[in-house]
């Protein structure tokens, strides 16, 4: 396995790939890597003849009172994480050649960001969806895989993928939880032993919504509410916000009629959680 820092050495690694007629796999990722992140490496492998990996933390996508300069960054033990589930390459490059001197382009996908995390995160999709083309430019993927916990993201990404014509299919994959529920996370490491235990809440919640919905129970304020009985009885957490919305364009969903996207954030002490599931009546 290659780790390659250059830009062009990359896209050239990728045009030379594609000459041969070989099929590119790409997981991007920011990464302080986990299960979640290794088990779309594992299917890019079973689909592709080369598996690249890129870990970036992006700058544009944190907001000034973000943890850009606190998030976790392991090369060494994200490298061999990478090659042990069978990645071909990891892509890590710098901020100052993604980003160089007085760049302007951004680009930002309407509606769709200002919904769920983006309400709350003004800017962070536009950051998520600029670094996402830029990566998808220099590589040039047949296939990129993304996990459905990160659910408003893969969103947006399909949304910009399909506006822009960019050639590349994307494959969204189950959220990989830990035995009691909580979907795997690098700020999973931030919590302390009570508030690991308190975090369990959150897919409680959620598997309660799915089992009302299951019952026949439509009002999405009524689910909402229990939902935020069951979470606000954990001492530790604060709801950002829960919401029941279409699962392609984020709309709210007042009576549940057909296939809903149940999301939530909301901190454990200081640390900031989502997660969500996908149910049909």
């Amino acid at each position: 396995m290659k780790v390659i820092r250059s830009i062009r050495s990359m896209a050239d690694f990728s045009r030379n790939a594609h000459i041969k007629g070989k099929t590119i796999g790409f997981v991007p990722t920011m990464g302080a890597l986990h299960e979640g992140h290794l088990s779309l490496i594992r299917q890019a492998r079973k689909e592709n003849d080369v598996v690249v990996v890129s870990v970036f933390v992006n700058p544009v996508q944190f907001g000034p009172k973000e943890d850009y300069k606190h998030y976790p960054r392991n090369l060494k033990r994200d490298t061999e994480l990478s090659r042990k589930s069978g990645a071909d390459i990891v892509f890590y490059p710098d901020a100052g050649d993604m980003y160089f001197f007085n760049h302007k382009t951004y680009i930002e996908v309407c509606g769709l960001s200002g919904y769920l995390c983006g309400k709350f995160r003004p800017g962070h999709f536009k950051g998520v969806a600029t670094v996402v083309a830029k990566l998808f430019n220099i590589i040039n993927p047949d296939t990129s895989y993304f996990g459905q916990k990160d659910a408003q993201q893969a969103i947006v990404i399909k949304k910009m993928v399909e506006d822009l014509n960019i050639p590349v299919r994307i494959k969204v994959m189950p959220t990989v939880r830990e035995k009691d529920g909580l979907a795997m996370s690098s700020r999973n490491k931030y919590l302390d032993k009570k508030e690991r235990a308190d975090a369990a809440v959150l897919y409680q919640a959620l598997r309660m919504a799915r089992d009302l919905i299951s019952h026949g129970v439509t009002d999405s304020l009524s689910i909402i509410r229990k939902m935020r009985q069951l979470i606000s009885s954990k001492k530790s957490a604060r709801i950002q916000y829960i919401s029941i919305v279409n699962p392609v364009d984020l709309s709210g969903v007042n009576t549940i009629k057909e296939r809903v996207l149940i999301a939530l954030s909301v901190y454990i002490g200081k640390t900031r959680l989502i997660d969500n599931i996908v149910v049909s009546p």
